[in-house]
């Protein structure tokens, strides 16, 4: 038979050191005085913990940028070659760079390529993501096919084009069988930088379109609805709801195509041969450092002046647009 416990029998047993029925242990934590957080022990004893997690990245980031990009900054300012340690000469290497004919026409093709391929990379990837936008059936299948060309090789993806624009490819036996004759793509100095500008383009529609998708997700329906009820048509609204909308991703856009445009070496490279078409005459800026400062006579100190120049003009063209669409803002 169990005895009953009365608030007297409580009492007792707790004074006698024994707990009670209804006894806790005291409570401790953040929240009651003498507590402590765990997050704070840990700060105590590893002060340097976050630095540990973040140190592998660091030092890839260091080792794979900001040590070549230094380097390159000291090199600048040398004649240094690949096997031989430079001195330092100054401004000697920009100088040169003044009186070098090739540098000029690098410096143009790469303008023009800025200039060719900027304004079809901002337009076209948001006409295709309103178009790939629409909830149909088999949607799924375009987006794919779209993006398809982004995760291709470049290398892959600039022979193809190669083949479908020699003489011999498959767009001149086309225009061969309708009676219009053979087109040089690849042997003309115009043609072949629309050529390679052309194979640009097409590779990233489908990177860009999707930055736009998740743009256009963002803009309210309400909007057009508005101004389908006002009696806006498609173009309208496109001027004056879309647009306004997704201004500032086509900003971001125009940035990172202006930056990709100005550096472009594979398309160039694979198409017009690494002499850099006719008598050189489609060589770009960083098709001229590859050849200089290449091989085991490489003039590094000069192709790292010509870096120096190419980082210099890619950080303009950003603060450029960035200018531009506070301007736009005000």
């Amino acid at each position: 038979m169990k005895t009953p416990v009365t608030p007297s029998t409580a009492a007792r047993a707790t004074a006698d050191g024994v707990p009670g029925p209804r006894s806790r242990p005291a409570a401790s934590g953040p929240d009651v005085p003498g507590g402590s957080r765990p997050g704070r022990r840990i700060s105590r004893h590893l002060p340097l913990s976050p630095w540990l997690f973040a140190a592998p990245g660091l030092l890839v980031v260091g080792a794979f940028s900001l040590y070549p990009f230094f380097s390159t900054l000291v090199n600048a300012f040398t004649d240094r070659r690949t096997l031989v340690p430079g001195t330092f000469v100054g401004l000697d290497n920009f100088q040169e760079l003044l009186h070098d004919e090739m540098f000029w026409i690098g410096l143009r093709n790469s303008t023009l390529y800025v200039l060719g391929v900027v304004p079809a990379l901002v337009i076209l990837p948001l006409l295709l993501a309103m178009l790939v936008q629409r909830q149909i059936p088999g949607i799924t299948f375009f987006r794919s096919a779209f993006y398809t060309p982004v995760v291709a090789s470049i290398v892959v993806v600039g022979l193809i084009w190669v083949w479908m624009l020699d003489d011999r490819g498959l767009i001149n036996s086309l225009l061969e069988a309708v009676g219009v004759g053979k087109v040089g793509f690849l042997s003309d100095q115009w043609l072949l930088l629309m050529s390679a500008m052309t194979v640009t383009v097409w590779k990233g529609l489908g990177y860009y379109m999707i930055i736009y998708l998740a743009a256009l997700a963002n803009v309210p329906r309400e909007l057009h609805e508005a101004a389908a009820v006002d009696g806006a048509g498609a173009v309208r609204r496109f001027l004056t709801v879309t647009v306004p909308a997704v201004r500032s991703t086509m900003v971001l856009v125009a940035a990172l195509a202006s930056v990709s445009a100005f550096k472009v070496l594979s398309e160039v490279y694979l198409m017009a041969g690494p002499s850099g078409g006719p008598a050189g005459e489609d060589t770009t800026l960083v098709m001229l450092v590859q050849r200089v400062g290449t091989g085991l006579t490489g003039r590094v100190g000069y192709a790292s002046a010509i870096s120096v120049v190419i980082f210099v003009v890619t950080v303009g063209l950003m603060l450029l647009v960035l200018r531009a669409d506070r301007k736009e803002d005000a």
